[in-house]
């Protein structure tokens, strides 16, 4: 009778989840907003996540009640997993014995893979015979997980543009972990009223309505969020309206993962960030930096080096997503954004006058292949070369050390999300030029 039951209860659980769109466990955990609370902590303080190690004071456990000893190894707990040898669901961080020298991190989610932080690159110029170098720090966010490896920035004591400390810098200075932003039917976002029925960042998620409300993407703190560890620097601008498609952490070397972003992600980097936008010393972005017709039509003909031949139709690189330039979160809008985001190169529909060039234009959220979590390299003129048969290639060190930067062609095509090089053809220039090639 009990198994009879609790088959019952599995069902019922399989369903409602099913009802809401939620298709993975980390969707399941989540659901909108703060997940199961053992998932994340011990109630009686363990040092470790067994639950049967019990604590004798606070000083004899993790912060906070933490399963992990601080909050980014909490959340790498079920973040990462050893053995990956592909993308896999919601991981956004490689295991140091996954990616051993000269093979590339694993997880392809639009963010990016938090393992590009421990990849330190040098190399030797050709033409003046100097040791360049790319530290691994220099990739992205540096987190600190000390579980994990992750360790602070040492270069950076406060987020570049702005006065966030380094030495707080954990997921949960971006992503609240108890989920209590919510959207509402009519776009406006608060951390009280109607209660969350399921995320609202993916293309299945169900729509808000006049009883419930739905998670904002991907968890983001909204205005006046700041981590109870560090009781300091409030959020004033809220999260951005974005979908990502369901299936999202996945390679591109067939088709592209699409995320439809809308507005405010750069509004909301500027929480931290505080002077990149706005500055004339500083390239455009936000909600005010339209695209307008010129670098639109560029970026709609642009199809490689030398190629202009792009129509808008199909003229969407990943590499180089925009803003749609949406007026707000309401429930018409994220239908429409919802309609976009792809992973099968069924809507690949270039910019509009009207959208915007973002922050993540240009960067991803987590860790990249390349400094300053560039989509792309904004160091190097040249993405390929060409090999001896005169086939475009990505770059080796023992051949081309400036431009392949220390880096593999292995790393740099999983740098590129497993694109094949024939896909840029031979000597294709830096990526600015989608946008600027006839500037």
């Amino acid at each position: 009778m009990k198994k009879c039951f609790n088959r019952l209860q599995l069902c019922i659980i399989i369903t409602i989840f099913m009802m809401y769109g939620i298709g993975t466990a980390e969707d399941a955990f989540h659901s909108g907003g703060g997940g199961d609370c053992g998932g994340c902590h011990n109630i009686h303080n363990s040092s470790s996540s067994d639950p049967t190690v019990i604590g004798t004071s606070q000083a004899n456990g993790n912060s906070y009640l933490l399963n992990g000893v601080d909050q980014s190894s909490t959340c790498l707990n079920c973040h990462q997993s050893a053995g990956d040898k592909k993308p896999s669901d919601y991981h956004i961080s490689t295991t140091d014995a996954d990616m051993p020298a000269g093979l590339p991190p694993v997880q392809l989610t639009p963010g990016g893979d938090f393992g590009w932080l421990k990849k330190s690159y040098s190399w030797i110029t050709e033409s003046d015979s100097l040791t360049e170098n790319s530290p691994g720090e220099r990739h992205g966010h540096n987190i600190i997980a000390r579980d994990f490896g992750y360790v602070q920035d040492s270069t950076n004591t406060v987020a570049p543009g702005g006065s966030y400390p380094s030495a707080n810098l954990h997921c949960s200075s971006c992503h609240d972990p108890h989920g209590r932003y919510r959207r509402h039917n009519d776009g406006t976002i608060t951390i009280s009223d109607k209660p969350i029925k399921g995320s609202g960042s993916y293309s299945s998620s169900g729509d808000p309505d006049e009883d419930f409300a739905v998670g904002v993407y991907r968890l983001l703190g909204g205005v006046g969020y700041m981590p109870k560890s560090l009781g300091a620097n409030a959020f004033v601008n809220g999260p951005p309206a974005a979908v990502a498609p369901d299936m999202y952490n996945r390679s591109e070397t067939i088709t592209q993962t699409r995320v439809a972003y809308g507005r405010d992600m750069s509004e909301w980097c500027i929480n931290c960030h505080t002077s990149f936008i706005g500055s004339k010393h500083l390239h455009p972005a936000g909600n005010s930096a339209k695209l307008g017709m010129t670098i639109s039509e560029n970026y709609n003909s642009y199809i490689k080096t030398g190629d202009f031949t792009g129509m808008m139709i199909s003229s969407y690189l990943s590499l180089i997503p925009f803003e749609e330039g949406v007026d707000d979160h309401t429930v018409t809008t994220y239908n429409q954004l919802k309609t976009h985001a792809k992973n099968d190169d069924s809507f690949l529909q270039g910019p509009y006058n009207n959208a915007n060039i973002s922050c993540i234009s240009c960067h991803r959220a987590h860790a990249a292949g390349w400094d300053s979590a560039g989509r792309y390299s904004l160091k190097s003129s040249f993405v390929t070369v060409a090999d001896a048969g005169g086939t475009a290639a990505y770059p080796e060190p023992a051949i081309k050390p400036e431009l392949a930067m220390g880096r593999t062609s292995a790393e740099t095509r999983k740098a590129y999300y497993d694109r094949p090089a024939a896909i840029f053809g031979p000597y294709q220039r830096t990526l600015c030029n989608k946008c600027h090639a006839k500037d």
